[in-house]
């Protein structure tokens, strides 16, 4: 597969992102374009400097893909990641608009914020625990359209992992212990999906450290106040015509938003 030229870079770039303002997300993928997983990350840090250049700021990154499952649909050897935007972070409670989506999708997961920047030579567990300012329970908001043939990796990387905004609860302060929590994902007060037995640190911060050195790859650090989201247990799934969304969790907290 060849390259993509700087020319075909760009204008793949600008199309992604009129594409997104205009919620009809990845319209270069039903021409069947085939893009590799590297030009795929080009793609993605383009439309990221195009984003910046008109003012919108990343505040963070999601990993996604974490279960070899998902990696294997996707055509992955590994988990993906994608930005986070300022714009795009909402408040527990939040009413939100569907129009304002594409097939809206959520998954339950969990979120760090950082309190100091990341030196990815002694990123290990110990450091990333110590690396903690708040844990948070999470909402993570999708665009879930896919106009390619699968595998999708290309087409979910260049879109920002599919990423369309993140719903974040009430902090709770980070510790060392180890603890077990449930985590749910809930439609309309219908339990949607659970997990249970889940293992603070352990299951949540598996991914952290690749994240690290992923971003250290491209010269890129995690920096104090940055929010990650750890990756979520399962699938999007969409939201069809439920309008209350929550995620609970019982050892740190719940959140909320309304999809009107």
């Amino acid at each position: 597969m060849t390259e993509l030229t700087a020319t075909q870079l760009s204008k793949y770039a600008f199309q992604m992102l009129h594409d997104y303002d205009s919620n009809t997300p990845g319209t270069i993928f039903k021409d069947k374009n085939r893009i590799s997983i590297e030009d795929a990350w080009r793609i993605q840090s383009a439309v990221t400097n195009l984003r910046e250049q008109r003012g919108e700021e990343v505040i963070g990154y999601k990993i996604g893909c974490v279960s070899k499952d998902t990696q294997l649909k996707m055509g992955f050897t590994k988990p993906a990641w994608g930005r986070l935007w300022k714009d795009e972070l909402y408040l527990d409670g939040v009413t939100l608009e569907k129009s304002k989506f594409t097939n809206p999708a959520m998954e339950a997961e969990f979120g760090i914020v950082l309190n100091r920047d990341l030196t990815p030579e002694l990123v290990n567990l110990d450091y990333i625990l110590d690396s903690i300012e708040t844990i948070h329970p999470i909402i993570e908001i999708h665009n879930l359209v896919f106009n390619g043939d699968p595998p999708f990796g290309a087409e979910l990387l260049a879109n920002n992992a599919i990423n369309a905004g993140v719903v974040i609860g009430k902090p709770t302060k980070a510790n060392t212990n180890s603890e077990i929590t449930d985590l749910k994902l809930i439609f309309d007060k219908e339990i949607i999906d659970t997990w249970s037995d889940k293992e603070w640190p352990h299951d949540m911060l598996s991914e952290v450290e690749w994240l690290v050195k992923e971003q250290d790859k491209i010269g890129n650090i995690l920096k104090k106040g940055n929010l990650i989201l750890t990756g979520a247990y399962g699938l999007p799934i969409p939201i069809n015509d439920k309008t209350l969304i929550e995620v609970t969790s019982s050892l740190f907290g719940n959140v909320s938003a309304i999809f009107k």
